[in-house]
């Protein structure tokens, strides 16, 4: 009987992705919206200081994450043509290092020799990638996939906080954004952990800390400083 494993390392790049950018949808629209309610400001006042920071963070999070991914894509490739032209130029000393490498993981000179031989044979770029580089399939650079994932994660993050603003009675729109909100970070975080394989609690207790902490001083700023619109 074929032995089936599920691993969940395949989703690093886009549930990162996901998950900061639906952190961030949620966490920064509740805390504008609780940082402008608390200037005793309209509730159509707040509303548009929402909207305009779904819009704002959504293009940020996707231009953030393109930009920084793409640079991450554009080592990864500069590695591999360095690695590429090193294969043409100097084969022997290539499968020298793989060798190494494999010696260094437990095989013996002589099957890691042997292991060397037939991988480069197979597929030279893709085992100094793998092994020598480190650069899989799975965890490669994927820069437009980051984006939508970061950007349209944080536009449903955003619209939570939002649709509890048009929901909630205007004399309560503080303490229902507040605590949906906390409720919805807590539900992201133990979300992430089931599809990353990681503890429920912990992943639920870390996300729900830093929202509540950034709400906290956000409405306490308003308050501070605010003026009635």
């Amino acid at each position: 009987m074929r032995h089936s494993e599920r691993h969940k390392t395949h989703r690093t790049g886009w549930l990162r992705a996901a998950v900061l950018g639906a952190n961030d949808g949620i966490v920064s629209t509740a805390s504008l919206v609780l940082g402008v309610a608390a200037t005793k400001a309209s509730t159509q006042a707040i509303l548009i200081a929402g909207v305009a920071s779904l819009v704002a963070g959504a293009m940020s999070m996707a231009a953030g994450e393109y930009v920084s991914v793409s640079s991450q894509a554009d080592t990864e490739n500069a590695d591999l043509a360095r690695e590429k032209t090193e294969l043409a130029d100097n084969p022997g000393q290539e499968h020298a290092e793989l060798t190494a490498i494999y010696m260094q993981r437990g095989l013996d000179e002589s099957l890691a020799s042997q292991v060397a031989t037939q991988l480069m044979a197979r597929d030279a770029l893709g085992a100094h990638a793998r092994d020598e580089l480190g650069i899989s399939e799975t965890l490669a650079a994927k820069p437009v996939q980051a984006a939508f994932a970061s950007a349209g994660m944080f536009a449903a993050g955003a619209l939570l906080p939002l649709a509890v603003v048009l929901l909630a009675p205007a004399s309560a729109i503080m303490e229902a954004v507040a605590g949906s909100s906390l409720f919805f970070l807590a539900l992201l975080g133990l979300v992430a952990a089931r599809a990353g394989g990681s503890p429920l609690l912990v992943s639920a207790a870390r996300v729900t800390f830093w929202g509540a902490l950034a709400m906290a001083l956000t409405a306490g700023v308003g308050a501070l400083f605010g003026v009635a619109a």
